[in-house]
């Protein structure tokens, strides 16, 4: 039965890619739609059967495993075609096929107009089916396939409408730099082949030692750092981050799907699903932790100063992977896995409610044009309005609960403080910095609700908004219920306790199958006051940018406005890519252009070429010697036999 399920759960999409593939020319979106959302459905509720058989299990026996063949068998190398659905990957598959049915449903209102409605949904189930794979491998093989296959099909999705030259670049750039990421990981997994002769991931922990290594140079330190490096690619991260925000450039769905459910979890998921491992190398821990913080404030500075609504959105899903990577860094698997699954909620709320503003004004994305869009699409805006009360973290929404759930733990924890900064406090100095981006995304988020939805309307007066159809509104509903819910699964301790000893039923079930480390809790009196100054920060925040935005409110001319000082910096987003165009690209491109004129071609080129016509002169004269003359090929007999008895006799 078991086998039968994640068949179906896997197969699924990819069933609807090939219907709708060999019937790409097809302009009937809604018929494209309607199969790319049911095959997705069908993986949905397989989903939610297996996650309840979980439930059913004792808490030892919580693992479904799954072969349905030996797929690579050479001397000690073996790799199989096998599945595991556990705690991690059955919450994984509930988001991917939940909210990826949702944003599939979406798509059908959103693509109703499109030119290549089925070769979209093709590519949209393509997408999913790939990332099942990523989330259900038991070994580093198969995830590795999934890894690459979310990789090929972010390229079509965000290039899809590869006539435009800038969104074409964009679907490049986003395959580009995540093939450098997946160097990293490639070589993350050979060096823990070598080291350990297995690939999957129950032996890799079995085989484990039990005493972390210190120093930098340690095989398993080397490999974890090679697998953040693909984490921090397809996670976007810095140095790898500068793909992400160019993802815009596909249709909303697909940023929703991106950036929510699907590809940009996946390094996170990577880590937590080899937390045995990464704890044992305490010094990446510690540049997790760092990398994290440093790009959740980093991105939440840019997302200050963004106009369009997709940008702003983009950059707030980059600062919040940070907040997953400091989690992990810190050894707080749990609240990692646990705002991943709230910000799939909030985020993909956000990104469909960003397209159905988008669809409304036909296609304009700079928020300084919108403004009073309140009235106008009530069902969008209530729904942001969830969306926006959780990504600030305010209770009772979801994002409150996960997010005040990293800051508390990386105030408490004691990884993330290699022997580099060991007694520098440096746990404290990151929950300082998350807690500086936390009140950021409170401000930047409320500026894109005021200029959005509130004020005074700045549309332009040939435009002419509307609320968007039912199939449009339908999943922003059910991801609003979500972005408030989400959250009550895991209740503080602290605060849990205050209601009634309500338990913490995330940190239950996902406790047993991570690394063993065990973060203590602080006192009530520090978990409510570092709870307190959280919300604190945030409320400020926001009620600034309301004052700012609405209660002052800004003329058009001082929205338009050029950008200057550090401002014009931040704007441009602190030229990040200029300097790796200036620093990096153009410099290689110009030695591959030197390598190419002065190697290849002035010396590999002119040796092959003489080569082949010394070849061709030299079978030329021996093809003179086949004339077809008789009497010349006897001669040359004789010859031949003369020269052969001359050799025997002497």
């Amino acid at each position: 039965m078991e086998k039968t399920l994640v068949a179906i759960l896997l197969l699924a999409p990819l069933v609807g890619f090939l219907i709708n593939g060999f019937r790409f020319r097809s302009k009937n979106a809604v018929l494209a739609g309607t199969i790319a959302t049911s095959a997705v459905g069908i993986s949905f509720v397989c989903a939610v059967t297996l996650f309840f058989k979980l439930v059913g299990l004792e808490e030892a026996d919580r693992t479904i495993r799954v072969h349905f063949f030996d797929w690579i068998q050479v001397s000690d190398f073996t790799a199989s075609a096998s599945f595991v659905v556990d705690q991690i990957s059955g919450i994984m598959i509930l988001i991917i096929t939940g909210v990826g049915s949702l944003i599939h449903l979406f798509s059908i209102g959103y693509m109703s107009h499109d030119e290549r409605p089925t070769k979209y949904f093709a590519y949209l189930n393509l997408f999913l089916f790939n990332m099942l794979l990523l989330v259900l491998g038991s070994n580093l093989l198969v995830m590795f396939v999934g890894w690459e296959g979310v990789g090929l099909c972010s390229y079509l999705l965000i290039g899809f409408w590869f006539s435009d030259p800038a969104k074409a670049a964009a679907g490049m750039k986003a395959f580009i730099t995540n093939r450098i990421g997946d160097a990293g990981f490639l070589l993350g997994i050979f060096l823990l082949f070598t080291n350990f002769g297995t690939i999957e991931f129950a032996e890799l922990l079995a085989k484990m030692p039990a005493e972390p290594e210190m120093l930098w140079t340690g095989p398993i330190t080397i490999a974890c750092l090679f697998l953040f490096v693909g984490a921090t690619g397809k996670s976007a991260q810095i140095p790898l981050y500068v793909w992400l925000p160019d993802a815009m450039a596909g249709p909303t769905p697909v940023s929703a799907l991106i950036h929510a459910a699907t590809m940009v979890t996946a390094g996170v998921y990577m880590i937590v699903r080899m937390s045995g491992v990464f704890v044992l190398a305490p010094n990446v821990m510690t540049v997790i932790a760092t990398v994290g913080a440093f790009t959740a404030l980093f991105a939440a500075t840019i997302g200050m100063t963004q106009w369009d609504i997709k940008k702003i959105l983009a950059y707030s899903t980059v600062s919040q992977l940070g907040y997953m990577f400091l989690a992990v860094g810190v050894g707080a698997f749990m609240p990692a896995l646990f705002h991943l699954m709230t910000h799939a909620f909030f985020k993909a709320l956000m990104f469909l409610g960003s397209g159905s503003v988008i669809h409304a004004m036909h296609e304009e994305q700079d928020v300084r044009k919108m403004g009073a869009l309140k009235a106008l699409m009530p069902i969008t805006h209530i729904t942001f309005v969830m969306g926006w009360w959780a990504i600030i973290g305010l209770p009772p929404f979801a994002g409150f609960f996960s997010k005040d759930e990293i800051l508390w733990q990386t105030f408490n924890s004691h990884l993330g403080n290699a022997a580099l900064v060991q007694g520098l406090g440096w746990n404290k100095f990151l929950w300082f910095v998350g807690l500086v981006a936390a009140g950021m995304t409170a401000f930047y988020m409320t500026r894109l609700m005021a200029l959005t939805f509130w004020g005074k309307s700045r549309v332009p007066k040939d435009v002419h908004p509307h609320e968007s159809p039912l199939t449009m509104t339908i999943p922003l509903m059910v991801l609003g219920v979500l972005s408030l819910v989400g959250g009550w699964v895991g209740i503080p301790h602290a605060l849990g306790n205050l209601m009634g000893h309500i338990p913490n039923l995330m940190e239950h079930w996902i406790d047993p199958v991570v690394s063993g480390i065990k973060i203590e809790h602080a006192s009530k009196v520090v978990e409510f006051a570092l709870m307190g100054t959280s919300i604190g920060v945030a409320g400020i925040c926001a009620g600034l940018a309301y004052s700012k935005y609405v209660t002052k409110g800004l003329s058009e001319e001082e929205l338009e406005q050029e950008p200057k000082g550090f401002h014009r910096l931040v704007y441009n987003k602190y030229f990040v890519d200029e300097v790796y165009f200036g620093k990096i690209i153009n410099p290689l491109v110009d030695v591959s252009k030197g390598l190419w004129a002065y190697i290849d071609v002035a010396v590999i080129d002119k040796v092959t070429y003489r080569l082949s016509n010394w070849m061709m002169s030299s079978s030329e004269g021996i093809g003179s010697t086949q004339n077809g003359n008789i009497q010349r090929y006897a001669m040359f007999v004789a010859l031949g036999l003369l020269g052969i008895l001359s050799f025997i006799l002497y």
